[in-house]
């Protein structure tokens, strides 16, 4: 890499610095984008870049990741995380990127047999939230709740590529990489026939949903719900203006109406607000188990919680 493209990387790394403290929490962070490629890393160039924050140096490797300069930001046993130097800021004295892209560690060894789905015949089925992705956007469902728009109960709906904390864009990174198979909430209104050809279905932050998807869901005999608040509220669709509005839940449209389907195993309180997951359990329900604790951090890292979701 030439000297110049390494200091204009660390002259955005700086300004980045300089501007963090403004920036909200890590959880409220949008636009995560969901990477399709699946190829190994063409690692063209690499070079080093030192990031100061409080006194505090450290040396992050810059690599050509896909045409870009990324850094590989955080790492685990199984997986490495990657980030563009433009999607870093600096929140309570920390680096965090809003971009996390998700990448299996080379050469790993026998454990990650233990959590990888290596039976093609009998593979779990991930939803992923694209509503709930679209609920959370602007002008969307929250705007409304804050009372920045009144007609934000209609939105568009993103795509894919929008994912963020609040639609379990990391977790739908990972459980892909190790060989779930996995639809859209998109694709599961239209078919809901579609899950009763898996034997195991995981349900992520899927907060909004469609009655059709709501019926099959809760029929189903084995759905894992990986995220508290899930099945929370109900929308419906309009697929010719690529719109959902909101009907039913989270306070709507009258004050004490919490789920929106009154149902009865609702787990939003405390659970949901509870991301750092020290003390994980799943436990029974009629039709599978549910996780006591927002995931979205702990899942990429914590090898026994992927070991126990997939043998569930």
């Amino acid at each position: 890499m030439k000297s110049g493209k390494v200091v204009i990387l660390a002259t955005s790394i700086l300004l980045i610095i300089s501007i963090g403290a403004y920036f909200q929490f890590f959880n409220e962070l949008e636009d995560i984008p969901i990477q399709e490629e699946k190829q190994d890393i063409p690692i063209q160039e690499k070079e080093n870049l030192r990031v100061t924050i409080n006194d505090k140096t450290t040396l992050y490797e810059i690599y050509k990741i896909n045409g870009k300069d990324m850094i590989k930001y955080e790492s685990s046993n199984i997986f490495n995380v990657f980030s563009t130097v433009d999607d870093l800021t600096v929140v309570y004295d920390k680096l965090i990127t809003k971009k996390g892209l998700f990448k299996l560690k080379p050469n790993l060894g026998s454990s990650f047999s233990e959590i990888k789905i290596s039976d093609e015949q009998n593979k779990p089925l991930v939803i992923i939230p694209v509503f709930t992705a679209s609920a959370y956007s602007t002008n969307g469902f929250y705007d409304f709740y804050k009372q920045w728009c009144d007609t934000c109960t209609t939105t568009k709906i993103v795509s894919v590529e929008e994912l963020d904390y609040s639609s379990s864009a990391t977790a739908v990174q990972v459980l892909e990489l190790l060989g779930y198979d996995s639809i859209t909430d998109i694709e599961l209104d239209k078919n809901p026939n579609l899950i009763s050809e898996y034997n195991k279905i995981i349900i992520l932050h899927n907060e909004y949903v469609t009655k059709n998807m709501f019926n099959a869901i809760t029929s189903h005999p084995n759905v894992i719900y990986l995220y508290p608040n899930a099945l929370y509220a109900e929308i419906t669709v309009d697929y010719e203006k690529n719109e959902i509005t909101l009907i039913r839940g989270h306070n709507y449209p009258e004050p004490e109406i919490t789920n929106g389907f009154n149902w009865e195993y609702e787990n939003t309180h405390p659970y949901e607000y509870d991301n750092e997951c020290k003390n994980w359990e799943f436990y029974e329900i009629s039709n599978g188990k549910m996780l006591n604790c927002y995931p979205e951090h702990k899942i990429w890292h914590d090898e026994l919680l992927l070991k126990t979701l997939k043998e569930l």
